[in-house]
């Protein structure tokens, strides 16, 4: 007999096309009733609270009382809560956000009892290849999710398991038709047994035991009160069938039993059954830009900052670092990262990173100003420390400011030794800006803000501290306009239309009409690009760019500005109509010293429905690219072999390879490569005739939720049809990235620590003897100089290093992203009293051995771990 597992669900998306506020109303009302069912009817044994505990959070702002009630059904086991924190994206958020999201849900949950052991992610648009590793880091052995698969990953079936590549396996229940199959099951015998008929087709094909879920909920869906009536309706209509309200842990039960079940690797993202939307990732590009660069800035500079503070004898501030996760995590939930929104919606996701920046920003700065106002010295003088946050000593050129009043000044480390900088500009500053008190007791002298630049090496994981001197004589602004670049590494012309011609004096080559800009229509939503059938895409190639080229002793800097002229909308775009512009202003910094061309965008967009991309021609005709994913890599096919059958196949969307990346993307062979490394866009392609070139998306603009039959995904809408004017995204646009060159192939040459290092500038704290803020003298003292930790070998890649949650011990988090095993390997300047690795959740594994306060252990391609220590 073919056991029916009915669970009892809500899916909730917290917001949508609706507002947070509008679903926290409906939750007060279906929690009260799901409660009642629960306390008071025997034959009702479960109810998923869909895997996240912001649910439980925004429902406990408003019933405070109902916490006690919530904790017994839990402990009951009869309100089923967690593992997460929010409904997680998995390809566009970075691998520490999702560990963070499993660690604050799960922390969560402990208050009220147990939490469901599953990774359960019904609705998120594809799988990363490293959940499996990530969710058995928290002793979560069994996955339920929905979307991204299909035959070619090497099974029909829906039950599997699935492997990551350094082993990690978790059990896999598919949602094959989705989380809401069971939603409002009709009472009317013909209807219920037309919509059962379909779905058991579908269930029985894909199961390998007798035992199928029935999933009985929906997005935002009151419980179904009247489910005795249905169950006894579809026992009479199918007897060969039993059915029986269930939780999924059951089922996985029922699937361990089977030995034969397949195993699957990789990263799931085909659109054959259910839709993975392979170009949201460009949606809102100001939203998905301000996600990069936040997540960028708590994970390298915020919280290994903090730790710095906390070794040093300063409070680590759990609590506020927790606010500002919490504040972007409900930022991860798959709707809301993905912006397929309204624009009320998307206005609560940028108030939401509006407040983690800023959190973000002043914690940094306070823990600076603790350290630097701390430091044990008899100087007087104002101060210039300058923060390295990687475990390895860095000799980097700077480029920094130096608020004072001197005419001329000097810096001197902590040997009196004088630097030697160079002054880039001049820049006067009312002293009202810096302390109001000032102007308030009549002094109007002007401070003088200086941005310099010089080279020096910061010790690893630490700072080194200048002191700021009154000068002899007034220092030169040494820049020179040139018309062309030179460094240690590039030689770059600028064409006339703005694009470089970048020729690299290490390789021998050159690369041609870097930053070219390819527009074209995007008549597609806020789901998918969709481009005009046979059209003509316009190019920067024939514009006239302004540009002027300064070149200092340390770095150059590229200024370029042009107007790309191009259609108004769809309409003007049809008939060929140039009605419209982009004003594009771009400034390059090249350094001296290193093989890294640094590129910020400013984009003015006046028009609606297309889409623009940057082009970095690699000549390297490639069958694959190379980009990072959570703590590891993922090799693509620049060409999904799927595109030639999805119309035959009746595939729900066309398998573009527009793919996500979270730091770097790049092309490269055994002799070199050429990668992006990224701290806003965070989307790609690899386009050209020879599949050479990297297309990187800068935004799209389109103005509806939801539309159908787009060209590349026929049928129905996804979403609804919402007008959403905002995301046509006029106005400016900010984007930040890098180009980097590189011997041997990615992998080889590690372009994850490129990247890293890109997106862990050294950081500066100036202290002078005013500040609006004050504070009082803290008990403790602090050097001038400090090291905290430096790695021995060379291979791993920091992921972060924080303050364990629940003790006193540190965590070192670091990972390994290249194809073969590599060891790991710390000093630390102080004794260690105790070392262990640990799992994602902060758990003790495997005693540690200490030499000489150092540890080493190896790391699988892939593969992520945890040291904790004290």
């Amino acid at each position: 007999m073919k056991k029916v597992h009915i669970v009892p669900h809500m899916h909730w998306d917290r917001e949508w096309y609706f507002t947070t506020e509008e679903s926290r109303i409906l939750l007060v009302n279906n929690m009260e009733e799901i409660m009642e069912m629960l306390e008071t009817d025997p034959d009702y044994p479960y109810y998923v609270l869909d895997g996240q505990t912001a649910v439980l959070e925004d429902y406990f702002a408003v019933k405070p009382e109902n916490k006690e009630r919530v904790k017994k059904l839990v402990q009951e086991g009869k309100l089923i809560i967690g593992p997460w924190y929010t409904q997680t994206d998995e390809m566009i958020v970075g691998g520490e956000s999702i560990v963070r999201n499993l660690l604050y849900g799960i922390k969560d949950c402990e208050e009220f009892g147990n939490h469901m052991p599953i990774g359960y992610l019904p609705d998120s648009f594809g799988q990363s290849s490293q959940m499996p590793q990530i969710l058995n880091g928290f002793d979560i052995s069994y996955s339920i999710f929905w979307r991204g698969t299909s035959e070619r990953h090497g099974t029909d079936k829906t039950e599997f398991y699935w492997e990551s590549e350094e082993g990690s396996k978790v059990l896999v229940q598919l949602f094959p038709l989705g989380y809401a199959i069971g939603k409002y099951l009709p009472e009317d015998e013909e209807q219920l047994k037309n919509r059962m008929d379909k779905y058991f087709a579908v269930l029985d094909r894909g199961a390998t035991t007798e035992n199928i879920i029935l999933p009985n909920g929906h997005d935002q869906m009151p419980i179904q009160k009247n489910i005795f009536t249905i169950i006894e309706k579809l026992k009479k209509l199918y007897p060969d069938r039993e059915f029986f309200l269930s939780k999924y842990e059951n089922i996985f039960h029922e699937l361990e039993k089977n030995k034969d079940l397949p195993t699957l690797h990789g990263e799931f993202l085909d659109g054959k059954y259910m839709r993975v939307h392979r170009s949201i990732y460009s949606t809102r590009m100001d939203i998905k830009a301000a996600n990069a660069r936040i997540e960028n800035k708590i994970t390298n500079i915020l919280e290994p900052l903090a730790s710095l503070a906390y070794r040093l004898g300063f409070e680590y501030h759990h609590g506020l670092i927790e606010l500002i996760w919490k504040e972007i995590l409900k930022n991860h939930a798959h709707d809301s990262i993905g912006c397929c929104c309204s624009d009320k919606v998307h206005q609560e996701i940028c108030n939401r990173f509006f407040i983690a920046e800023e959190r973000v920003d002043q914690l940094i700065n306070f823990y600076k100003r603790k350290i630097v106002d701390s430091m044990d010295t008899e100087w007087n003088q104002d101060r210039l420390t300058a923060f390295n946050l990687l475990p390895y000593d860095r000799k980097e050129l700077m480029t920094t400011t130096v608020i004072t009043k001197f005419k001329s000044f000097k810096l001197l480390d902590e040997t009196s030794k004088e630097m030697e900088f160079e002054v880039i500009n001049r820049e006067i500053v009312d002293p009202g800006l810096i302390d109001r008190q000032i102007v308030h007791y009549g002094n109007y002298d002007s401070f003088i803000k200086y941005t310099i630049q010089f080279i020096d090496c910061i010790p690893a994981f630490g700072y080194k501290t200048y002191f700021v001197a009154e000068g002899d004589h007034e220092k030169e602004t040494n820049v020179v306009y040139q018309d062309q670049v030179e460094t240690d590494f590039y030689k770059i012309m600028v064409n006339p239309n703005g694009t470089l011609n970048i020729f690299d004096k290490k390789l021998n080559k050159t690369f041609h009409n870097v930053l070219l800009l390819e527009n074209g229509g995007d008549d597609g939503d806020e789901y998918d690009f969709s481009p005009l059938a046979n059209e003509t895409l316009l190019y920067s190639d024939e514009v006239h760019a302004n540009v002027t080229i300064k070149q200092s002793q340390y770095a150059a800097a590229v200024d370029i500005q042009y107007t790309l002229e191009i259609p108004k909308d769809l309409n003007a775009r049809k008939e060929k109509v140039i009605d419209s512009a982009v004003d594009v202003h771009i400034v390059v910094t090249i350094p001296n010293h290193k093989p890294i061309i640094e590129v910020k965008f400013a984009i003015d967009n006046h028009a609606k429905d297309h889409r623009l991309r940057a082009l970095i021609p690699t000549g390297i005709g490639s069958a694959f690219s190379v980009s990072d994913n959570q703590f590891g890599f993922v090799k693509r096919n620049v060409y999904d072999s799927a595109m030639d059958i999805w119309k035959q196949e009746n595939w729900d969307e066309r398998p573009d390879p527009i793919y996500p990346m979270l730091s770097f993307a790049g092309l490269s062979n055994e002799e070199y490569g050429l990668s992006v490394l990224t701290n806003s866009t965070r989307e790609y392609e690899i386009v050209g005739n020879e599949y050479d070139t990297i297309a990187i998306t800068l935004f799209r603009s389109i103005g509806v939720l939801g539309k159908e039959e787009l060209l590349r995904r026929p049928g129905r809408p996804s979403g609804i049809k919402l007008p959403t004017p905002d995301s046509q995204m006029p106005g400016t646009i900010l984007l930040e990235f890098a180009v980097a060159t590189h011997q041997k192939s990615a992998l080889k040459a590690n372009v994850a620590r490129m990247a890293k290092e890109y997106l862990t500038p050294i950081h500066f704290y100036n202290k002078i003897p005013h500040d609006a803020m004050k504070l009082n003298k803290a008990d403790v003292k602090t050097p001038v100089r400090f090291s905290f930790l430096k790695e021995v070998q060379t291979e791993a890649v920091l992921s972060t290093l924080k303050k364990a949650e629940k003790d006193d011990n540190f965590i070192l988090r670091f990972y390994n992203p290249t194809a073969e095993e590599k060891t790991a390997a710390f000093a630390f300047t102080q004794p260690i009293q105790q070392a262990y690795t640990a799992n994602l959740n902060e758990n003790p594994l495997e005693v540690l051995e200490v030499k000489d306060s150092k540890i080493q252990l190896n790391v699988k391609s892939n593969q992520v771990k945890s040291i904790l220590f004290r």
